[in-house]
């Protein structure tokens, strides 16, 4: 795990001020926000709606769908990135930002929905997270790609970080990555320093968003590029130019997150509860697997055991 050390001044933890930004030149969004289209309640049209009246833009990143994003992704009243949070079958979540809609749809077609299972929001069947980053890669794929809450959540395999550090990926996992979010603002504020700290090491550059399941979440995390378009913005953000701003959630608003997701889940219960056991199983095996080496490497280090 690499030191919490910061030197970036480029992240900073309180509310954005859009004012400001809009002054300078900044073109911002929430880049991790939830709607109906999986594990939230929220209608994609209201938080496009909140999303202009607050000023801000936003990513809408359903868990494996894309139904929301298309639907809003071409508006031109308010700042919309399509994008989707890939959850892959080994863990981790891996934000995709496209430059453009038909992008977007043709990878899904193509690499997700196949991959799909009763719980379409839940790990997907075959897709790692490195087959997922080595298909963007040899597909030369045009989108940013992003490891979402790097930590995980509550000791969860879903950050490409926390499975780093338990030995599940390789670091050199990194390389195929544009940035990590900094701020997720549904993680702990010790954790979105150890991502921040984890992409200084890496040399990644930075998002953030709320990972908002509800609608008054919208833009209280937002990333910023100074930018007169999407190209520009995204492009900004793989240039390693973007700032990131907002603060963690309150516990009370995390619990209340966690409930309404959890009624979402439950609509899914027999299906989620099999995916589930499936993403157990497979940490079980892996740390299994990971012990056994360690214990062959101690008994090979320590030679042959001598009688009497």
């Amino acid at each position: 795990m690499p030191k919490v050390n910061i030197k970036s001044n480029r992240v900073l933890f309180g509310p954005p001020d859009y004012s400001s930004l809009s002054e300078m030149g900044y073109m911002f969004a929430d880049m991790h926000f939830h709607t109906n289209c999986s594990d939230s309640f929220t209608d994609v049209m209201d938080a496009v709606a909140l999303a202009r009246m607050r000023g801000t833009g936003v990513a809408i990143t359903d868990h494996n769908l894309i139904a929301s994003a298309v639907k809003v992704a071409d508006k031109k009243d308010v700042f919309v990135i399509p994008g989707i949070e890939v959850s892959t079958s080994d863990g981790p979540h891996i934000l995709m930002y496209f430059y453009e809609t038909r992008d977007m749809s043709a990878f899904w077609r193509k690499y997700i929905r196949p991959n799909l299972q009763s719980c379409p929001w839940l790990a997907l069947k075959d897709m790692s997270t490195e087959k997922l980053l080595y298909t963007i890669e040899q597909e030369d794929i045009h989108c940013v790609v992003s490891a979402a809450h790097p930590l995980g959540y509550f000791g969860t395999n879903k950050g490409v970080e926390i499975c780093i550090e338990k030995g599940y990926l390789s670091e050199d996992i990194v390389k195929m990555l544009d940035a990590y979010e900094v701020i997720c603002s549904g993680m702990t504020h010790s954790s979105n320093l150890r991502a921040l700290a984890a992409a200084e090491q890496y040399g990644l550059s930075y998002t953030g968003g709320t990972d908002g399941h509800m609608l008054e979440e919208v833009g209280n995390v937002i990333t910023a590029v100074q930018a007169s378009n999407r190209e520009e913005f995204l492009d900004g953000i793989k240039g390693g130019y973007s700032l990131v701003i907002g603060q963690e959630k309150s516990v009370i608003k995390k619990a209340k997150m966690g409930s309404e997701s959890f009624v979402r889940f439950m609509e899914h219960a027999p299906s989620a509860f099999y995916v589930q056991t499936r993403s157990g199983v497979r940490s079980i095996r892996r740390s299994g697997s990971k012990i056994g080496s360690k214990i062959k490497d101690r008994i090979r280090n320590q030679g042959p055991r001598r009688r009497g």
